[in-house]
């Protein structure tokens, strides 16, 4: 059971309470920027995780809001507090301590062992173009070294902050960790002056051979289809062929049918389905959300069948036209290894996404702040041995 405390802060701080899912999403509503990791209703996707919502307040005013995720382990009774991709909270208006110091006074009381928050500001990006060309030199190690096309100054202060706080965050390496990656690929769908690109601007940047096979999927005889929860079978036939063929342990159909059916009754449209069938026969799927201005793609699903049709890429060619539609500002296809060495076995995914246009974007990535010690330390042991297999 979830336990509900107000804190008492000093007056020059912020004070934070629990809100209800309503107040939440209110809140929420018609804010840029918002990943869909921090909406209330994504607590219902994530199963085995207790939640809470919290709400900052100046004065009677809520500011800024998180939604915390909360899993017992490694001892019954305490817990590890997880924020994904928040709090949402404009860092500019707030000093770091005031939002932080309410928040972790809260997390004592309740018991929390380790806090662990990605507050999902964008730190740096590369363009796919000098991606592409680095993974080809063979001059670098790690995408950190090369010439930064944007750096996040809001970030980078936020990291420095943190840090100085107490707070730590693994170091870059070439593999992935567990939790949210740092860093991610991103096709911009606005130019460098934040206006939204059309359709031909943002195949632009592909790599030419991505791009006209992107065009000739999206001309060609498939027929693409949005479909509902009901369809989720359909997707997940697509999604164990996948898995099989590229030896991965996949989610359960449930997942699926949870979070389309969980998103979209709190936000309509907000996650969608697509096929792309040829002569009656499904040969690609995909999963896209959207969150305001932002949008991800999700999950992928093929066929080996008929590969000359380019189904995968056809439907990122309709996921791209309705998020220019939407007015989105990033199509989000996932994380990326920073590695720029080719004989890695990370190397080619890197590759692939930025040939679809994908910039590599670092974001802030996870910040972990021990409360109790010994626990933190055995739970982060426990993960390394999980990771090591």
């Amino acid at each position: 059971m979830l336990h509900c405390y107000a804190v008492s802060v000093p007056q020059n701080q912020l004070s934070l309470r629990p809100i209800t899912q309503s107040e939440h999403s209110s809140f929420l509503q018609g804010l840029p920027g918002v990943s869909f990791l921090q909406r209330p209703e994504w607590a219902k996707v994530k199963g085995g995780w207790g939640s809470e919502s919290l709400g900052w307040f100046q004065k009677e005013e809520l500011v800024g809001a998180a939604l915390v995720l909360h899993r017992a382990a490694p001892v019954i009774g305490h817990t590890l507090a997880y924020l994904p991709d928040g709090p949402v909270i404009n860092w500019e208006n707030h000093s770091t301590k005031d939002v932080l110091a309410p928040m972790i006074a809260h997390f004592r009381k309740r018991k929390v062992f380790l806090v662990r928050m990605s507050p999902g500001l964008m730190r740096n990006t590369w363009s796919a173009n000098d991606a592409r060309k680095a993974l080809s030199g063979g001059e670098h190690q790690l995408i950190p070294e090369l010439a930064v096309a944007q750096h996040g100054t809001q970030a980078e202060a936020l990291a420095a902050e943190l840090a100085a706080a107490g707070w730590t965050k693994q170091e870059v390496s070439e593999d992935f960790a567990a939790g949210q990656p740092e860093f991610v690929a991103r096709i911009p769908l606005i130019d460098a002056q934040g206006q939204q690109r059309d359709l031909d601007g943002v195949l632009a940047q592909f790599a030419s051979t991505a791009r006209n096979e992107t065009r000739k999927g999206a001309r060609g005889p498939l027929e693409i289809q949005v479909g509902t929860a009901a369809d989720m079978e359909r997707f997940h036939a697509l999604y164990r062929e996948t898995a099989d063929r590229n030896e991965f342990s996949g989610r359960p159909s449930s997942y699926f049918t949870t979070m389309i059916t969980e998103l979209n009754a709190a936000v309509p449209g907000s996650c969608t389905l697509y096929f792309a069938v040829h002569e009656g026969r499904d040969l690609a799927s995909a999963i896209r959300v959207r969150s305001g201005n932002l949008a991800w793609y999700v999950y992928g699903a093929s066929s080996s069948a008929e590969r000359k049709l380019f189904a995968p890429k056809a439907l990122v060619h309709r996921m791209i036209t309705d998020s220019i539609d939407e007015g989105c500002i990033y199509l989000d296809q996932g994380g990326v290894s920073a590695t720029l060495d080719k004989a890695h076995h990370l190397s080619g995914l890197t590759h692939f996404k930025t040939s679809m246009g994908c910039d590599i974007v670092q974001t802030l990535g996870e910040w972990d702040l021990p409360l109790n010690k010994p626990l933190a330390w055995g739970f982060n042991k426990y993960m390394a041995r999980r990771e090591r297999g």
